[in-house]
């Protein structure tokens, strides 16, 4: 287990959430007091609320290491969860689903992190899956969805000896046809939105899986902070020590 810097500690949270990008939990943090931090090199935007502290680091699996990191060090949080988008495997995981999975697989070196509570197997993977690639993924893990950052944050989690959890909302499902979106994430794990727009702006062929994709990712983050929002009250009216996820 890793030792705590003293000098970085802050008071100690009930769980931290590690997030990949801001505009997946915005509806859910806002309100929230805002506090940015260094670490290792790099700064952070913490949202804080009662307890509750959500960092969002960027897309990939070494932004969602270097957030853990932080987060942990800086909050002492009793328990650790990755939430976000995902990817379905499973035909049967449709838009705006929340999945919260009870095995959480790295495949960089297969290596799988037992979570807290769930069901099913989420995977992470080094870039954005296509349908050809889920498919891959489905059947070489028996896996029912798949993200960029959960194993990374659950590597972290287990580093410090935290449990760990995570709860995901799926944003595409298992035939949709992503568009080429993987050269635009940044080394630092930023997406390179204007970019994008740009280049799809000259292939209109591309419009329409845009816009559903636009539209299917804005029910998600609806779907994902609705419950992350329902989680935290049910936590708190209840008085637990520890915040659970929950299969909607």
């Amino acid at each position: 287990m890793a030792a705590m810097p003293e000098d970085k500690l802050a008071e100690n949270y009930r769980i931290a959430l590690v997030a990949a990008m801001e505009r997946e939990i915005a509806p859910f943090v806002r309100g929230w007091n805002l506090c940015e931090r260094e670490h290792d090199g790099r700064r952070f935007r913490f949202f804080e609320n009662e307890g509750v502290v959500l960092v969002c680091g960027g897309i990939g699996a070494e932004s969602a290491r270097r957030a853990t990191e932080a987060v942990i060090v800086f909050y002492r949080p009793a328990s650790v969860q990755s939430v976000g988008l995902a990817g379905a495997l499973d035909p049967k995981l449709k838009v705006g689903m929340i999945f919260s999975p009870r095995w959480v697989v790295d495949v960089r070196d297969g290596s799988r992190t037992h979570t807290t509570r769930g069901d099913g197997v989420l995977v992470s993977a080094g870039e954005i899956a296509g349908v050809a690639q889920k498919a891959k993924l489905a059947n070489a893990y028996r896996a029912q969805a798949v993200d960029m950052e959960a194993a990374s944050v659950a590597q972290g989690a287990e580093t410090y000896g935290l449990p760990f959890s995570a709860v995901k909302a799926i944003s595409d499902e298992s035939d949709f046809v992503m568009p080429p979106m993987n050269e635009f994430v940044s080394r630092d794990g930023a997406f390179r939105a204007r970019s994008f727009v740009l280049f799809a702006a000259f292939r209109p062929w591309l419009w329409g899986k845009m816009i559903r994709l636009g539209m299917d990712s804005a029910r998600a983050v609806r779907a994902l902070c609705a419950a992350l929002a329902k989680e935290i009250e049910t936590e708190t009216m209840s008085g637990a020590s520890a915040f659970h996820p929950v299969n909607l």
